[in-house]
Order: structure tokens, then C-alpha cells, then sequence
């Protein structure tokens, strides 16, 4: 069976690594999510970069990430959505969000035919499988359309603090430097809602699972 296809833990936020630190659950404390707005689609400050403007909003639970990030996406498209109604298109339970596809199915349920779904079957992703996702984020963030990523494990952000995963949905919502540094949207942490990351990381991050892009 296709790995990013096997049920698991992938939407379950449960341990986070920040600054060496281990914390977790993450943002299950929240009795709801936070909101905010972010800057339009058109403004960068950044050479060879663009943003996929968006509204942010944690996830209120430790399996919610799927829901999360799907709404944060969305949200770029000019359509805001429940969590709650987007979870139960999901399929959503306490043991998270089947895969990639789910993700891309829901997406093109309300904006039809606008996503599509790329894996990184391996465990290391290849030179080309790196190009190809640096291509597809700036294709998708030039369109206003945000890349929802399933990762799992530890990745190093560009400020050199760890982020760690037993499976995890997040968004990428700008780029820069033509797109070899992407901005992470993170719903599992309301303090640490952006941050900047090698694409070289990043796809290494997301491999053996996929991207809805």
C-alpha cells in the first residue's frame, strides 16, 4: 500500500520541537481557535518572492491539522470555512487525516479543480523531487493558492529552530529567493504561526507523503 496512504497518526500534532524544547500537546489548551488576518496576495517584501494572502486559525485540538491547514488554504480562495464542517468532509477522527488525497479532494470540492496531489514516496526526496516542489509552490502561491503539506519527523527552520511531528498537515503560504525558501503557515501553535524554510527541508520533511498543491 502507498505509505501516504496508510492511516496514522499524520494529523496528530502531538509533540513539538521548538527551540530544542519538547512541548505537547500542541494548542490542545485552546478552547478556540485564534484568528488572524495576513497581508493580500499581491504584497512581498521579499526579491523573487511572492504571498498567498490568507486568514490564520490554530487548530483547536491535538487532530485537527488537516481541518486547519484545508481552512488556511481555503481561506486564500476568499472562502471561509468551519474546521468542523471541513474535518467531517475529511474524514477527521482523533487519529488525524488519512493522507494527501483527502486533503486534495476537499480542496477541489470547493475550489474544483484547483489542486492536485504530488507525492515524495521515498524517504530522502531527490534533487528532482525538490525542483519539483519549488515549481509547484511558486506556480500555486503566484496563483493565490497555497500548498497544503503532510509532514512527519524533525525539520530545521531557517532561524535554525526544530520542528518535530509524528505526522502533521501544514501550508505553505509565501516564497522567496525564487522559491528555494518557502513561509510555513503552522496551525499546531498559535505563537509560532509563520516560519521560514529551506525547500531542500521542507521537502525532506514531507517525504514519504505528499503535497496538495
Amino acid at each position: 500500500m502507498n505509505p501516504i496512504l496508510l492511516k496514522s497518526v499524520l494529523s496528530v500534532a502531538g509533540l513539538l520541537m521548538t527551540g530544542g524544547a519538547l512541548v505537547g500537546p500542541a494548542v490542545a489548551a485552546h478552547a478556540a481557535p485564534e484568528t488572524r488576518n495576513a497581508a493580500s496576495a499581491e504584497t512581498t517584501d521579499h526579491p523573487g518572492g511572492h504571498r498567498a494572502g490568507y486568514e490564520y486559525q490554530a487548530q483547536p485540538n491535538y487532530y485537527y491539522c488537516g481541518p486547519a491547514s484545508t481552512r488556511i488554504a481555503l481561506s486564500a480562495e476568499g472562502k471561509i470555512v468551519s474546521q468542523d464542517e471541513l474535518a467531517a468532509k475529511l474524514g477527521t477522527t482523533e487519529n488525524g487525516t488519512d493522507s494527501a488525497f483527502d486533503i486534495t479532494r476537499v480542496l477541489n470540492e470547493y475550489a474544483p479543480g484547483r489542486y492536485k496531489t504530488t507525492e515524495i514516496g521515498s524517504d530522502v526526496a531527490s534533487k528532482e523531487q525538490v525542483e519539483g516542489l519549488r515549481a509547484d509552490v511558486r506556480a500555486a502561491v503566484d496563483a493565490g493558492r497555497p500548498v497544503v503539506a503532510n509532514v512527519l519527523g524533525s525539520a530545521v527552520d531557517a532561524d535554525g529552530v526544530g520542528h518535530s511531528y509524528p505526522g502533521h498537515y501544514l501550508t505553505v503560504v509565501e516564497y522567496k529567493d525564487d522559491g528555494n525558501t518557502v513561509k510555513i503557515a503552522d496551525p499546531a501553535d498559535p505563537a509560532v504561526q509563520e516560519y521560514w524554510m529551506d525547500v531542500n527541508a521542507l521537502a525532506n520533511w514531507i517525504a514519504s507523503r505528499g503535497y496538495s498543491s
